[in-house]
């Protein structure tokens, strides 16, 4: 359906994959029985699978995540939050369908909306994830860049990642500010946890990207959560040049600055995810997907572990690569001007 209630059109295209319109006829494809492997970064994919190989590791979660209550947590949105429905944000119900369609997830979540000024979304719990937007989300970003981020956590709960997340946020909120002690000893583990929390917000941009199926609209609403506000006119490729000027620019203390500042985040900032997003799409993943070339969750168990652990191993090498590149240039910029000058001083 699309915003207005009415009920979108289906066709079948050469590829016998249904096709469901967005707003204004826009043709998109049902993603059938697509694999989170299709979309998942490979360090997010391997760390989490090297979580799931540690015996009795997703049973102890459960198992603490138990003693807190995913009841309890809902109950909590469903006290203090609008839940949608065709009643209750209508638009925002239908846009949730359509992504479930797109992305083929059976079970639709529920969504609430939350009366918070951060602006901000998520999907939370275990056995029954379920999605909540802030509502300043919805007063900032136009309706395809809310869908956007729908399908962003649709992203999530097919990865699996609720779970981890949801517990990953206790934790933080347990041991750095009730118990601050305890916490200076978890804060490797954390950073490390965290680590994998960026990595797993750069598969999601890719998901999103696949629900919407349209990557201005992706690229868009990123650089609203960087700072958009209401009303305002902003142009996405000043925003994409912004991107590539803080990836390429600076010296050696500009890289280490950028390493400082990411350690402890929950979210690569929405640059970088910018620029993540177009690397992807430059590959040519994105198109093959289009064309119905991607991995099915009938063939999941058949992707040998070895593969997720050598792509994400590479990911940071080329990464190491790039910075041991820009201290090899900032030493040579060093020299050079050392040399200037001592040339400049002795001709005095």
């Amino acid at each position: 359906m699309d915003e207005n209630g009415t009920q979108d059109e289906e066709s079948q295209d050469d590829g016998g994959n249904l096709t469901a319109s967005g707003s204004g006829g826009f043709q998109r494809r049902i993603l059938t029985d697509i694999s989170p492997q299709s979309w998942e970064h490979p360090a997010d994919r391997a760390a989490l699978n090297a979580l799931r190989k540690v015996p009795g590791f997703d049973l102890a979660l459960r198992k603490i995540f138990g003693m807190f209550g995913e009841r309890a947590i809902r109950l909590a949105f469903k006290a203090n939050a609008v839940r949608v429905s065709e009643k209750q944000y209508a638009w925002v119900h239908e846009r949730t369908l359509r992504v479930c369609e797109v992305m083929d997830l059976k079970e639709i979540p529920e969504v609430y909306v939350s009366q918070t000024p951060i602006v901000n979304a998520g999907a939370v719990g275990m056995s029954d994830p379920f999605i909540v937007l802030n509502s300043s989300m919805l007063e900032v970003l136009n309706h395809d860049e809310v869908e956007a981020v729908l399908a962003h956590e649709v992203g999530h709960i097919l990865s699996g990642h609720v779970l981890y997340r949801t517990l990953l946020l206790l934790i933080m909120r347990l041991a750095l500010f009730r118990y601050p002690i305890a916490g200076l000893a978890l804060l490797p583990i954390l950073w490390a946890l965290l680590e994998w929390y960026r990595k797993s917000e750069l598969s999601c941009d890719r998901a999103a990207l696949l629900g919407v199926q349209d990557k201005d609209v992706v690229m868009s609403s990123l650089m609203k959560l960087a700072g958009g506000t209401r009303g305002e006119d902003l142009d996405l490729q000043e925003f994409i040049d912004q991107s590539e000027e803080y990836r390429g620019g600076g010296d050696l203390l500009d890289s280490v600055y950028k390493v400082l500042n990411a350690i402890g985040a929950t979210h690569p900032f929405s640059v970088v995810r910018v620029a993540e997003l177009r690397d992807w799409i430059d590959t040519g993943t994105y198109e093959k997907i289009m064309a119905g070339d991607y991995a099915r969750r009938t063939d999941d168990d058949t992707r040998p572990y070895r593969e997720d652990l050598a792509e994400a191993m590479k990911g940071y090498t080329d990464a190491a690569h790039e910075l041991f590149d820009e201290v090899d240039a900032a030493v040579d910029k060093l020299k050079t001007r050392f040399t200037e000058a001592w040339r400049g001083g002795k001709g005095g």
